[in-house]
Order: C-alpha cells, then sequence, then structure tokens
C-alpha cells in the first residue's frame, strides 16, 4: 500500500524540481503538458497550478569590460491546468493547458552601446555587394539599432487519451493526443518594435508505458512533435531619423511583417520504481531537437528579409532522485538535474544544474503540492563572430523557482 502511495506523490514532485531546469537552460523551455492526470485514480480528476521562476543572468563583461549592468533575464509564471475523465476501466483522457515555450529579456546601457557599436562596424566591414548591405547602411545612418528587449510567449491548448490493459503482472498503456500552440513574439528596438503572431499551430504527442503499481513501478516514453509557425504582424516605426532616411515616414507609421520558425520535437523516457517501505527512485532523460532553431527568419514590407540567430545545438536533459513518504498525508521527494546548455556562442545559453525539493500533503478534499528549486548557470560567452550582437561573456548565476498546485479527485 505504501508503495502505491509513493506512485501517485513523486510525477507530482519531480514536475516541482524539474520545471525550473528546464527553464533555464533547455533553450526557451517552460512548462509540460500534465498528461500525468491520466494515471490518477477516480473518475474525474482535475489539477491546476503555476511554477513562479525568477532567473538571475547577467553579463560580467561586455567587449571585454566589466558590466554594470543588471540581470536581462526576467522572472516569469508558468500556469498549468488539467483534467481527466475515465471513460472506463481501459480508458481515460485529459485536457490540458500550459505554457510550453517563452522567454522575456530586457537589455541595459552597456548592452545596448555594444549592440549599436557592433552594427555600425558590421557596415564599415562590408562590402556593397554583400548580401543586406543595404539594411546595414541604414543601421550605420540611424546610429544603429540596438535590442532593447525581447518577449515571446506560447500557449498550448490539449486533448490526450491513454488506453490500458493488462499485461503480465502490470498494465501497458498506449498514449496519443493533438494539441494546439499559439506563438506571440515582440522586439523592440531603437528603429522601433516588431510583434509577430500565429493564434494557432497543430502538433502531437504519441506515448506508451508500462506499470506494475505492486511496486510503485512504472516506465513511460512520450514524444511530442516539433510545431511550425507561420506568424504575421507588423513592425512600428519609433524613430524619426530613420523615418526622414525612408523618405520622410512619420514616427507610428506600421509596416506589414511576417515570419516563419519552428519550436522543437522532444522524446523523454521517464523510470520510477519503489526501492524499500516507503522510498522510491526515479529518474529521466530527455532529448530537444533545438538544433531546429537556427534562426528566425522575418520580412519588414519595405526593409526586406531579416533574421535573428541562434545556431543551437540539441539539448539533453538529465534527472535523479527519491521520494519518501512520511506518513499517511505527507510525502517528500529531492532530486539532481542537469541540462546541456543549447547555445554554440550566438548567445548565452550554458549548462545549468538544478536542485530540487518537493512534498505532497493531503489536505482538505485533495491534495496539494508545493516545491521549490536552486538551479546553478554555468558561465559562457557570445561572440559576434559565431552570430551574436556583441561580444559578452556571464559568470555562473543562479535562478529560483516556486510552485504549487492541487488536486481533486472524484
Amino acid at each position: 500500500m505504501a508503495n502505491h502511495l509513493m506512485k501517485t506523490t513523486a510525477l507530482g514532485l519531480i514536475a516541482a524540481c524539474a520545471f525550473v531546469g528546464g527553464a533555464q537552460a533547455g533553450g526557451f523551455s517552460r512548462g509540460e503538458a500534465d498528461t500525468d492526470i491520466l494515471y490518477e485514480d477516480g473518475t474525474i480528476a482535475g489539477r491546476g497550478g503555476v511554477v513562479y521562476v525568477m532567473p538571475d543572468r547577467a553579463f560580467a563583461t561586455i567587449d571585454g569590460v566589466a558590466s554594470d549592468d543588471d540581470a536581462y533575464s526576467e522572472n516569469y509564471g508558468i500556469p498549468s491546468f488539467a483534467g481527466k475523465f475515465r471513460v472506463s476501466d481501459n480508458f481515460s483522457c485529459a485536457i490540458t493547458y500550459t505554457q510550453p515555450f517563452g522567454a522575456k529579456s530586457e537589455y541595459g546601457d552597456d548592452a545596448q552601446t555594444a549592440d549599436r557599436s557592433a552594427d555600425i562596424a558590421a557596415f564599415l566591414a562590408a562590402s556593397p555587394t554583400d548580401p543586406g548591405y543595404s539594411g546595414l547602411q541604414l543601421t550605420a545612418a540611424g546610429g544603429g539599432n540596438a535590442v532593447l528587449s525581447s518577449e515571446f510567449e506560447t500557449d498550448e491548448i490539449g486533448g490526450t487519451c491513454a488506453v490500458n490493459f493488462a499485461a503480465g503482472p502490470g498494465n501497458f498503456y498506449i498514449i496519443g493526443g493533438v494539441f494546439s500552440q499559439s506563438f506571440d513574439y515582440t522586439e523592440s528596438k531603437d528603429f522601433g518594435t516588431l510583434n509577430l503572431q500565429d493564434d494557432s499551430a497543430f502538433g502531437y504527442r504519441l506515448g506508451a508505458a508500462y506499470e506494475i503499481k505492486e511496486y510503485a513501478l512504472r516506465a513511460e516514453l512520450m514524444y511530442r512533435s516539433q510545431v511550425d509557425h507561420e506568424a504575421s504582424g507588423a513592425f512600428t516605426l519609433q524613430n524619426a531619423t530613420v523615418g526622414g532616411l525612408l523618405g520622410g515616414i512619420p514616427v507610428g507609421t506600421q509596416f506589414s511583417s511576417t515570419g516563419t520558425g519552428s519550436l522543437p520535437q522532444s522524446l523523454e523516457l521517464n523510470l520510477q520504481s519503489g526501492i524499500a517501505p516507503e522510498w522510491l527512485a526515479f529518474g529521466s532523460i530527455k532529448w530537444t531537437d533545438w538544433s531546429v532553431l537556427q534562426t528566425l527568419n522575418y520580412n519588414i514590407t519595405g526593409l526586406g528579409d531579416l533574421q535573428k540567430n541562434f545556431f543551437w545545438r540539441d539539448g539533453w536533459t538529465v534527472t535523479g532522485g527519491v521520494g519518501h513518504q512520511f506518513n499517511e498525508k505527507i510525502s517528500g521527494a529531492l532530486s539532481l538535474t542537469w541540462d546541456r546548455g543549447v547555445g554554440t556562442g550566438a548567445d548565452i545559453f550554458s549548462d545549468t544544474w538544478t536542485l530540487g525539493a518537493g512534498a505532497q500533503i493531503k489536505h482538505g478534499p485533495g491534495v496539494l503540492r508545493i516545491g521549490a528549486a536552486a538551479s546553478y548557470l554555468t558561465s559562457g560567452e557570445q561572440s559576434t563572430a559565431d552570430g551574436a550582437d556583441f561580444n559578452a561573456t556571464a559568470d555562473g548565476d543562479w535562478a529560483y523557482a516556486l510552485s504549487a498546485n492541487y488536486r481533486i479527485s472524484f
């Protein structure tokens, strides 16, 4: 009985420990759809919660000089909601919502100055026959075009079902579903603000699992598909000098814009098993195809084709941990996660180590889960030679996260 209770405890606690690791090092990863609710007891179950992440990534040096800029990474929350309905003993379906990807940065004076200087240097080094020379010429004449802030968000609404049947001492699950993902990107620069949106692009997830409840044993393999976005929006001019160079166009004029980009597929293996009375071990390994994000390509009418560089490599995330049931109402878990950085020099996304802790408490009519995590972001650097906007380094930094969710089942 104790192992069965530990089985229902561990997965939610893993989520509390793992969110911040993925958010800080796994590219732009944020939340994951709560498909674990398919395994919950009860005909109807619902769970909702939020993870609040406090990153603190800052540049240590910019162009070889110590920087006084504050951290450029901004705090954010990750909501998650899931509802499950058991159609029969062998078939269940769930509706889920989360924000799977996102990022938000605001850059200080040192970074903006370096960005403008790099623009002008690129123009002086370019030949009139180089592609994009006219754009560089405009940038230089305008005094440089630094990124002031950038942000993007995605929302995922999905439906996932699981069918299970007896296999030996346990049950085998086949899992599948579809989801709709939106995309909303905003970048503010000296010349103006670009906004691109895609209200809906579709993807799917497929998985399989084997579970022996008696031993709190479960192995699950889950695949989430790549999502390709075709976005549209507008560039709003905010620089009078540039407006004059373009023929006296007034500030506030909007230019229609389009953009394309892909967010990655992933494959994750989760394992857990009881190892002693009231003790459970768990682990996971996840591959994320971040190499699909080489550039964000976009076009601004009248200004031509442009791109934002990433040049990322694939991400790998490895987690291990233990859980313990203290009594009938309280359980806890600890985990350690390593995430390989995806950056290759166009930005600073380095390796991350995350220590997470979580607790599950039976309270009122349902179950409360709370968690906290601390992530160490290893040092890194970016270079214009590798596609960065300017040269910079970062020392080791820390990020923190808090999470809470509540489940009710009938």
